[in-house]
């Protein structure tokens, strides 16, 4: 029986996984026409399955040197010598361990360089050897590397580009040998590689790599694709689930990336499936529970991402400043943090603006920022703790008493509203009462399609159901109704009845509290703070 896979490679005889040939044809055209490229995308995106399945499709038509940087140690990129043997081993246990077709003269040159004296040995000497292998090799050379990142900042990676760089452009301009394609994987972009090397020396501004070709392949995970996935499931379990809602939900959350998307169906069928019925595991309640227990982990993804922005400040500030303050910002990737944080798998482009990439991370990011913010008012996290069982009935959240409480938690710390208040304030502080009361049993996210300087929703999911409280600033009779029609619409996309929000209102005679109104067929709960 398959399973869902996280770790490593995905192989399809033994897991669950996204058809990606087509992904694969289209790096085939590229290869087959002879480009340089790098697939640069974040941790865990699926580079290395994607290499597997490309050295695959590659294989009758070239000879595919399939290597990774993941296997030579830091020793290996100290020198040159170094890493002439390091890179000769790692082909030479593709030869002995892998079957891998090397012609014996080539297998001779490499174990002659294992066993020199490293100091004696120069790079041009493992790429004549390259060169005279693609002389005599009765089919077209590819090189594949995986794990490039584990070369980073070393200077000699830098010199081995070169090469390949020179051999590229020795045979478009007079036809000498050079592999037919070379596609290195890996998070870091070539180019940020090349800006951290001897930043004294102007000739190094110029990037060794500047023959590559665009990759704009979109190697998220379709709607489509995973609905796929989960019939390849479905045909082996019977669940009875609901295939295309299922798909989306998860898209939904996950924008396609692609540990995400293997990561939910995991837990669904390993762990939320233990706790209900593995048919009722595959519902938007399973969904929601699998999503809950990706934000309360710590995995690896987690821990890589959380450490860029542990060792890079400013790109927390950045962060911070988009999330938190809803700033519209630019999607401009020739402004450095921007062009990070799209590396690392924070953001994404908009319609021309930057977004969180999705709603995980967000919600992530959300209670990473939270946690800062609750040594300063600890006081709202606090209280909806104290008050946590109040605001649950019959498995259901009361939404209209959360906001009542947080308005009088409010006024009796703070007092009346002030016009230095901002909405993210309200928006922060509503979100530290709020959040010990779910957690543990749900989990929310902020629809990024409705945050601006004068809006927000909070999309609570709890126990299969979900609450939409728009959080807002006051501007008057006429820009509330608007508001109210607006939610109104919003709940009919969300298939619900009922919905909130929260005002802060400056002037000096409203009546803080809430009240219920009807707009058409739904039913509203106003609070006023």
């Amino acid at each position: 029986m398959k399973e869902f896979n996280t770790t490593a490679v995905c192989i399809p005889s033994k897991h669950y996984m996204v058809d990606i040939s087509e992904r694969v044809k289209e790096i085939k055209k590229m290869v087959d026409a002879g480009k340089y490229f790098t697939i640069n995308r974040a941790r865990q995106y699926g580079k290395t399955t994607t290499l597997r399945a490309l050295q695959l499709a590659l294989s009758g038509n070239y000879l595919v040197l399939s290597l990774s940087f993941e296997l030579i140690s830091n020793d290996g990129f100290q020198t040159e010598g170094n890493f002439v043997q390091a890179f000769s081993r790692l082909l030479l246990d593709r030869y002995e361990f892998f079957g891998m077709d090397i012609p014996e003269k080539v297998v001779d040159e490499l174990n002659y360089y294992v066993r020199s004296d490293p100091d004696k040995l120069k790079l041009d000497e493992l790429y004549r050897t390259f060169r005279r292998w693609i002389v005599i090799s009765d089919k077209p050379i590819v090189l594949l590397i995986d794990e490039v990142d584990n070369a980073s900042n070393n200077q000699v990676f830098i010199d081995f580009l070169g090469m390949l760089r020179g051999g590229y452009i020795s045979r478009e301009a007079e036809g000498g040998p050079a592999f037919q394609s070379v596609v290195l994987a890996g998070v870091t972009d070539i180019k940020h590689l090349k800006a951290k090397i001897r930043p004294e020396d102007q000739h190094r501004v110029n990037s060794p790599w500047n023959i590559a070709a665009d990759f704009n392949i979109d190697m998220s995970l379709s709607r489509e694709g995973i609905a796929g996935m989960l019939a390849d499931y479905e045909a082996d379990h019977h669940t009875g689930m609901n295939i295309p809602e299922i798909a989306g939900l998860i898209r939904d959350y996950t924008n396609g990336y692609p540990f995400l998307v293997s990561r939910i169906c995991q837990l669904i069928d390993t762990e939320v499936s233990q706790r209900m019925s593995l048919a009722d595991a595959w519902t938007r309640s399973g969904v929601d529970e699998a999503v809950k227990l990706i934000l309360d982990e710590n995995n690896t993804l987690f821990q890589s991402l959380t450490g860029k922005l542990t060792n890079n400040p400013e790109l927390k500030e950045s962060l911070r400043s988009i999330l938190m303050e809803g700033e519209r910002v630019a999607y401009n990737k020739h402004q450095e943090d921007i062009a990070l944080l799209d590396m690392y798998g924070f953001i994404r482009s908009d319609n021309g603006a930057v977004r969180i990439d999705n709603r995980i991370f967000e919600t992530l990011l959300y209670n990473l920022f939270l946690s800062d913010e609750e040594m300063k008012n600890s006081v709202f996290s606090r209280e909806g703790q104290l008050a946590k069982n109040q605001f649950v009935k019959d498995g259901k959240l009361d939404m209209r008493l959360i906001m009542e409480r947080f308005i009088a938690t409010y006024i009796q710390v703070f007092g009346p509203l002030e016009d230095r208040f901002k909405e993210k304030d309200g928006r922060e502080l509503f979100l530290l009462y709020l959040r010990p009361i779910i957690n543990g049993t749900g989990n929310y996210y902020i629809e990024a399609q409705t945050r601006d300087q004068t809006r927000t929703d909070v999309v609570v999911d709890y126990l299969g159901e979900q609450y939409i409280t728009e959080l807002k600033i006051w501007r008057g009779e006429r820009y509330n109704a608007e508001g109210e029609q607006q939610i109104s619409e919003y709940l009919d996309y969300f298939g619900l009845d009922t919905g909130y929000m929260l005002s802060f209102n400056f002037n000096k005679n409203k009546e803080p509290g809430v009240k219920r109104v009807q707009i058409g067929e739904k039913v509203l709960f106003e609070g006023m703070l």
